[in-house]
């Protein structure tokens, strides 16, 4: 009996042992691979170390081993948010809502996700919702002042702030957005004292020194503001905005060799780093250095291609330092002429048309040139096309086919206007409106240092190619305006374009403020902005479409027989049939003191030009002279003033990108 029970105690224990066994083992497998909260556990702490790639990593594995975990779902949505993958952010917030309905601070992050994807229709309805549940939802607060500004409609976001402020008046976030968004306007004076107010509530918070860093560099105190970018170090050491922010602020100040050191640092971290070696090459030319600039900015060109401030630069450094021959020239102009080819492929003419001329820029001998001059007469411009060929030809580069087509194309043109009144049209042409562009030596961007410098280049470089104005050659950096109005006016430019950029790693804004001359009173300003790939070429080409649109249109008589005249403009220049323009006896038309025109007697409108014949460079019309004695002349103004309902205020939002990343940052 006692053996038999001794069996069966046996048994029962090997059935206990067996029996517990998956479950030991589950524990065990548990600890070697941890579970879906586990994963969501590291990820939160990689998110408050602002660890967003780690954080990511963990919370995907959370959601492998648990698809429906909320809250892994939601914090996932906030890390692509972090890392600017919008798209991504809003798949993920939705499927988050899906699993956690009601939830409002999911909302709120639907509706910045949004935003930052550019749809904000569907983000105002999601603010709305959310207001019209919870009317002081803080979240929702600040995702309706974001919107306003996306908008560009930033007083509009001073006015909800400022209402939160005094809900909130501790809040560290609303303290720094309301003088962010005040500094934007202009507000200096407001916006330090809201800083300096976060400052005190906060005296241990490493991002609002960095923020009091980016609004005293804004306001030209550079002093200060590299010593609150070493505050914001000392309290988060490798805090990487601060670092590229106090690398950015000692190139400002003239430190030259300091920056350097720290575009060094940084780029021993990350070698992709554009910025810092972008700063670095920009550092290294302002020391004179320009050979190791040259090595700098070809490496970072290679890093990113398409980095146009990075290739702007470079590409100036060449011209500037290098002579024709030089292979280097050759080999970075071929980039151009290869994405000209691309556009061309695509039928994107004007934008080929400006590849062709930036690689020209570089490498005038290029055989490129014939392509260049195959646009221009796909365009509809012969003559042009020939001049192409002819200099071509002077250049030793002419073979049979081209010069057929010269022959052929010379003969075309014998029945020409300009060709039938005997006259030279590269002789006759002239650029009748004389503008200095200027940035001022306090601008300068967040990403790019002296992105004004950069942006009035790209503008020169477009308005050479314009048949009406003329860039005048000055130096474009200037100290203050007062500097730039003395340079424009003892220059005797009509009027002054005083450049400014804004922009963060998608998007690019680019205003141009346009002053009378004599005067130094405002007269209009443009405003381009542009995202995705060559927004720096865009947005400058918005600026000079839009400036060139606001100009009255003026030419000269050149030749006067039998009642007809012959004017220097043509088809290339906007002349159409049957158009009619006033005669302005030759020296009586003044700049308006203020905005943008001409100031003539009516005693000094000789005549009228109606429009029979237009040509690529030139045009032909009937004239009819006013009053009894005929006064019109070879030279006269011919003026066509637009009326004030023909120029529609301009269409370009005015949202500020560099503000909008910085309070997109600020969590």
């Amino acid at each position: 009996m006692k053996r038999a029970s001794f069996f069966v105690l046996t048994l029962l224990g090997g059935l206990c042992f067996f029996a517990n066994k998956p479950l030991l083992y589950a524990q065990n497998r548990d600890q070697r691979l941890p579970g879906a909260g586990a994963y969501y556990n590291q990820g939160r702490i990689y998110m408050v170390e602002e660890d967003w790639y780690s954080a990511t990593e963990s919370f995907l594995e959370c959601l492998r081993l648990n698809p429906a975990h909320a809250e892994g779902t939601a914090a996932l949505a906030e890390c692509y948010y972090a890392l600017g993958e919008f798209d991504q952010a809003l798949v993920w917030t939705r499927k988050a809502r899906s699993l956690a309905r009601g939830n409002l601070a999911l909302a709120n992050l639907e509706a910045f996700a949004l935003i930052g994807l550019g749809r904000l229709a569907e983000a105002s309805s999601v603010i709305s919702d959310v207001l019209t549940r919870e009317p002081y939802n803080k979240e929702a607060l600040f995702a309706a002042s974001e919107l306003d500004i996306a908008r560009g409609h930033p007083g509009n976001a001073v006015t909800r702030y400022q209402e939160a402020v005094r809900r909130y008046p501790d809040d560290r976030r609303l303290l720094i957005s309301l003088a962010l968004v005040l500094g934007s306007l202009g507000e200096t004076d407001s916006a330090r004292m809201y800083i300096e107010r976060a400052l005190v509530q906060h005296p241990q918070d490493y991002r609002v020194y960095y923020y009091a860093a980016y609004l005293d560099a804004k306001a030209g105190r550079l002093n200060t503001a590299i010593r609150y970018a070493e505050d914001a170090l000392f309290f988060k050491p490798g805090y990487g905005p601060a670092f590229s922010l106090l690398a950015s602020l000692r190139y400002r100040a003239g430190q030259y060799e300091e920056a350097g050191r720290l575009a060094d640092d940084a780029i021993a971290l990350n070698r992709e780093d554009i910025y810092s070696w972008y700063l670095k090459g920009m550092s290294y030319i302002r020391l004179g250095w320009k050979a190791d600039a040259l090595t700098i900015l070809s490496n970072a060109a290679v890093i990113d291609p398409n980095d146009e401030f990075v290739r702007a630069a470079l590409e100036d450094l060449l011209i500037s330092e290098t002579g024709l021959e030089d292979p280097r020239r050759s080999r970075w102009a071929a980039w151009h002429f290869n994405r000209g080819r691309e556009f061309h492929a695509r039928n994107l003419i004007e934008q080929s048309l400006f590849e062709y001329r930036r690689g020209l820029r570089l490498n005038p001998y290029a055989t490129a040139r014939r392509e260049y001059a195959e646009l221009l007469r796909v365009q509809g411009y012969p003559a042009r096309y020939l001049e192409e060929l002819r200099f071509m030809q002077d250049l030793g580069l002419g073979d049979q086919s081209l010069n057929d087509a010269v022959e052929t194309y010379n003969a075309l043109l014998d029945e020409a206007l300009y060709r039938r009144w005997a006259v030279n049209p590269v002789e006759i042409a002239k650029r009748h409106w004389k503008v200095a562009v200027f940035s001022l030596a306090s601008q300068s961007s967040f990403y790019h240092a002296d992105a004004g410098i950069t942006a009035s280049l790209y503008i020169k470089d477009i308005l050479a190619h314009d048949r009406n104005i003329s860039a005048m050659e000055l130096e474009l950096p200037q100290a203050s305006f007062s500097q730039a109005f003395r340079r424009a006016r003892e220059a005797e430019a009509d009027y002054f374009l005083i450049v400014s950029v804004s922009e963060n790693e998608r998007d690019i804004s680019i205003t141009g403020e346009l002053f009378v001359g004599r005067t130094g009173t405002p007269a209009a300003a443009f405003n381009a902005y542009r995202t995705g790939a060559d927004r720096l070429r865009n947005a400058s080409r918005g600026v000079v479409d839009q400036f060139s649109a606001s100009l009255p249109f003026r030419g000269e008589l050149i030749r006067y027989r039998q009642g007809q005249g012959l004017i220097n403009k043509g088809r290339a220049d906007g002349v159409t049939g049957d158009a009619v323009y006033e005669v302005v006896k030759k020296g009586q038309t003044l700049i308006l003191h203020e905005g943008i025109g001409l100031a003539y007697s009516p005693n000094d409108v000789v005549g009228a030009l109606v429009i029979e014949k237009v040509d690529e460079e030139v045009a032909v019309g009937s004239l009819t002279r006013n009053g009894f004695f005929d006064r019109i002349a070879p030279g006269d103004e011919i003026i066509l003033q637009p009326k004030k309902e023909e120029t529609p205020p301009s269409t370009e939002p005015l949202s500020d990108p560099e503000l909008r990343v910085l309070l997109r940052n600020l969590r």
